[in-house]
Order: structure tokens, then C-alpha cells, then sequence
């Protein structure tokens, strides 16, 4: 395959780390909110299904994009929110199903979700996780009746274990169209992957949550080396990768070094919605390259500006990034 250099500098994902929602540094709250919107707007699909819908059809349409949908839903502190939640999945499963601008091979979005949106006992919170796994289990059912793949998303280190044994269920009652995702940050992961069901698909990320030191590499370089390697052996073992980094070199370097040999029916790339790497989607699409966005989505503006507000909390140094980007647009 050609070697890709496109041209464009390479932008490390925003991390992040899960903590208490309520715990927001005083200096964050002061940030008025129209001005949080304001840089939340690039990345986040807008403050309804519907919008997010429309912006994936318009991605698979002009572009030749597929897209994974989420539902930015953290913090949960009612029965009720998680009822909304659940049903929020449920209804954006049968739109995508019938939606007739997804109609025809591959063009329909994914669906990611987290099982902290779930449940009003978080385990980094030293819950028990209470009733997210049912909940998961009622989306998944009825995403496997409408043909629509589900992706676990993982979270922080407190969650790892909790999420592949829930895998290793789903796939033992015979739900294949489920996938998840390994953080190639955590020491743990090397072994992980051999914990992962036969044929899963596997979204690769260095991860975005802080983690101690003990537990996780706090170099960039070689979280995304490992990410070369576990796409290796993954593609070795079966499954199907979904390579998810912005930094061109390392895209460049997964096709070049770790994909030849294999089907492009067999992997991915992956990228975040909003992030400016237009010019090399493209470019990967047009040489048969499957291409999807991660595009976030909120039920309003309210909740969108939460989620950026604990993000900038956690990584402050974002507020640099969405600038920079936004100059990029202009």
C-alpha cells in the first residue's frame, strides 16, 4: 500500500480523567456558558438524536464517513436519567435502522456506550455497578434485532474488568454484533487482549483517562507503539481493528507496517468528530480505507456544556487545543 503523508500535524488526543462531576474547580465554573458552548459546538453533534442523525447522514453522503453515535450522558444521579438514557439507545437503534439515508452496505453508524451511563453506583466511585449491565443487555438485544452493531466503550481502570466480563457474556448468548475497546496506556491490556471473545471487534485508543503511574504508561510514543503492536496481534488472532489515533504517523504507520497482507474488510480507522483531519480522511477513503468518526451527541446544550466543562477541569490544556483548531477552521 502507498505510504501516507498528507501534511498535516499530528494533534494528541484530550485526555481526561473520571471523577466526581460535582468536584468542578471553582476557576471552571466561573467560565460563562455561552463561552463553553462556544468550543463544545465543533465536537458535539448537537443537543438531540435528530441532529446527530443528520449529521452522520451528511458525513456517509458526502464523504463516505461512517460514524459511531454516543450519547453524552456522565454523572448520572437518578433512576429516571438512567431510564432516559436507555430509551434514548433504544430509539437511536430503530432511526438508524430505518432511516433510508443509511440503506445499503456498511453505511450505518454504530452505536457506543458506556456502562457508567447506567447506573447511579459508579465503581470509581466505589459502587457496584448496579444494574448497568441489564440496561446494556436490553440495547444490545434490541440492536441485534435491528442490525446495528454496539461498541462498550471502556473508562477508567476501575471499570476494565467489569466491561470484559460483561463482553464474554454478550458473546456467549450469541451477541457477535457487540465489540469494545482496549487502551493500550494500561500495563494490563497486553494480557487483556487474550481475554477478548473470538472474532470481537476491537476499537485500539491509548486512552484518554489519567491513570496512576503504577498502572499505565505516561508516554505517548509508547502508548501509540503498543498500538501498532496490539493491531498486530488482534488482525493475527481474528478480530477485526478499529485504529483510532489523529496522529497521521501513526495511521501511516498502521497501514503501511501492520495492514498489508489483510482484507480491508478487516480494519478500520477511526477518528473523533470536530478534529480538523478532513484533508487525510478523505485521502483514506479514496484509497479504500474505511474511515469512521466518534460523533458525540447531547439530549441539550446544557448537558454538552457539563461534559466540556469536566473536561476542561480534568485537562485544562484543552481550552489551547479547541482554540487552535477553531483558528484552523477560520
Amino acid at each position: 500500500m502507498t505510504a501516507f503523508r498528507i501534511g498535516v500535524a499530528p494533534l494528541d488526543s484530550v485526555a481526561r480523567r473520571s471523577h466526581d462531576p460535582r468536584r468542578v474547580n471553582p476557576l471552571i465554573r466561573f467560565i460563562p456558558p455561552p463561552l463553553v458552548r462556544f468550543f463544545a459546538r465543533p465536537y458535539v453533534a448537537g443537543d438531540s438524536l435528530e441532529k446527530a442523525i443528520d449529521v452522520a447522514a451528511k458525513m456517509v453522503a458526502e464523504d463516505g464517513f461512517l460514524t459511531t453515535l454516543d450519547l453524552l450522558a456522565e454523572g448520572i444521579d437518578s433512576a429516571a436519567a438512567v431510564r432516559q438514557n436507555v430509551d434514548t439507545y433504544l430509539r437511536m437503534v430503530d432511526v438508524i435502522a430505518d432511516d433510508p439515508r443509511f440503506a445499503g452496505e456498511g453505511r450505518r453508524p454504530t452505536v457506543s456506550l458506556k456502562f457508567s451511563s447506567y447506573t447511579t453506583a459508579p465503581l470509581e466511585a466505589g459502587g457496584d455497578a448496579s444494574g448497568a449491565e441489564d440496561a446494556v443487555r436490553r440495547i444490545v438485544e434490541h440492536a441485534a434485532r435491528r442490525g446495528v452493531e454496539v461498541t462498550l466503550d471502556m473508562e477508567s481502570r476501575h471499570w476494565t474488568d467489569y466491561t470484559l466480563a460483561c463482553l464474554a457474556r454478550l458473546h456467549q448468548a450469541g451477541h457477535r454484533h457487540v465489540g469494545c475497546v482496549i487502551q493500550t496506556r494500561l500495563h494490563r491490556s497486553e494480557a487483556d487482549l487474550r481475554r477478548l471473545p473470538a472474532g470481537c471487534r476491537v476499537r485500539l485508543v491509548i486512552g484518554i483517562y489519567h491513570e496512576p503511574e503504577e498502572v499505565a504508561l505516561t508516554d505517548k510514543s509508547a502508548m501509540k507503539d503498543r498500538m501498532l503492536l496490539f493491531a498486530g496481534r488482534l488482525l493475527e488472532a481474528g478480530h477485526y481493528v478499529e485504529f483510532a489515533t489523529h496522529d497521521e504517523r501513526y495511521v501511516a504507520r498502521f497501514l503501511d507496517e501492520v495492514a498489508p497482507g489483510v482484507g480491508a474488510d478487516r480494519y478500520e480507522v477511526q477518528m473523533l468528530y470536530g478534529v480538523p483531519r478532513v484533508r487525510l480522511q478523505k485521502s483514506l477513503v479514496a484509497q479504500g480505507v474505511r474511515v469512521r468518526l466518534y460523533v458525540p451527541f447531547a439530549l441539550s446544550w446544557k448537558m454538552a456544556v457539563a461534559y466540556l466543562r469536566r473536561r476542561l477541569d480534568e485537562y485544562p490544556a484543552m481550552a489551547v487545543l479547541v482554540a487552535k483548531n477553531w483558528l484552523r477552521r477560520r
